[in-house]
C-alpha cells in the first residue's frame, strides 16, 4: 500500500455504475468510465487510484491491501468472510438472502417447516450463509456448491432446497419455488482495509463521511 495514495476497488457492472455515481458526489469524483476495458485508473493531482473488479474479488483486494478500500454488496462480504471494517451501508443494489423450496412441499396451509430440511442438501451459490444460517438453527444439512442455475437443483433431486439471493421474485416463481424464511437483506458497502484504516484513517473518514451525506441527501437510485 503506497501510504500517500487512495486505492479503491470498485465492482464491475450496475453495482459499480451506482458505486461511481455516489463517489461523483464527493471531493473524491474523477473523470473515468466503467464501461470501458480498462481495469486501472489513476489520477496523480488527487493522489488516487481505482482498481474496476468482479464483485467477488473486491473484499480479497481490500483485506490483503491491494485495495484501502472497496464498494460491494453485503452479500459478497459475508459469503468472503473477509477480515475488512465495514464502514457505510450505502442503501442502493440491494437484495434479499432466502431459503426456498419447491413449492408442492408446502402444507395444506401454504406453509412450511425448516426442520424439515435438517439431514437435508441445500445448493447455493453461497455456501458460507448457507452453512452459517443452518448452523444457526441448529440444523444438520449438506451445502452444496453451484455456481448458476440454481433453481434447477430441486427440480432434479440434487437438494431439497436452495439459498440465494433475490430482488423481484420473479425467477422463483417461474421455477415454482417459495421462499420459506428471509436470511438478511444486502446493501452495498464501504469496507476498508484494517491497517488503512489506521494509517490513512484522515483520507478514509472524510470520505466516509462524504458518502454518508450523499447517502442521506438521497443522490443515487436503487
Amino acid at each position: 500500500m503506497n501510504k500517500d495514495w487512495l486505492t479503491i476497488a470498485l465492482p464491475k457492472g450496475k453495482l459499480g455504475e451506482q458505486a461511481l455515481e455516489l463517489v461523483q458526489k464527493t471531493q473524491f469524483a474523477v473523470d473515468m468510465k466503467l464501461n470501458s476495458r480498462k481495469l486501472y485508473w489513476e489520477f496523480p493531482d488527487k493522489k488516487l487510484r481505482f482498481l474496476v473488479c468482479r464483485p467477488t474479488d473486491i473484499p480479497v483486494y481490500v483485506d490483503y491491501g491491494a485495495a484501502d478500500l472497496g464498494i460491494v454488496g453485503k452479500d459478497t462480504i459475508v459469503e468472503a468472510d473477509a477480515n475488512v471494517f465495514e464502514l457505510v451501508d450505502l442503501k442502493f443494489g440491494g437484495c434479499k438472502f432466502v431459503v426456498a423450496v419447491p413449492k408442492e412441499r408446502l402444507d395444506i396451509a401454504g406453509e412450511y417447516n425448516l426442520d424439515k430440511l435438517n439431514l437435508g442438501r441445500i445448493a447455493s451459490k453461497f455456501p458460507n450463509v448457507a452453512r452459517k444460517f443452518f448452523q444457526e438453527a441448529g440444523l444438520q444439512v449438506e451445502v452444496i456448491k453451484l455456481h448458476g442455475n440454481i433453481e434447477l437443483a430441486p427440480k432434479v433431486g440434487l437438494a431439497d432446497a436452495i439459498v440465494d439471493i433475490v430482488s423481484t421474485g420473479k425467477t422463483l416463481k417461474e421455477n415454482e419455488l417459495i421462499a420459506v424464511d428471509d436470511i438478511f437483506y444486502a446493501t452495498a458497502r464501504l469496507i476498508a482495509n484494517r491497517v488503512s484504516y489506521r494509517m490513512k484513517n484522515s483520507t478514509i473518514k472524510s470520505i466516509m463521511t462524504e458518502l454518508k451525506e450523499a447517502v442521506q441527501r438521497g443522490e443515487i437510485n436503487d
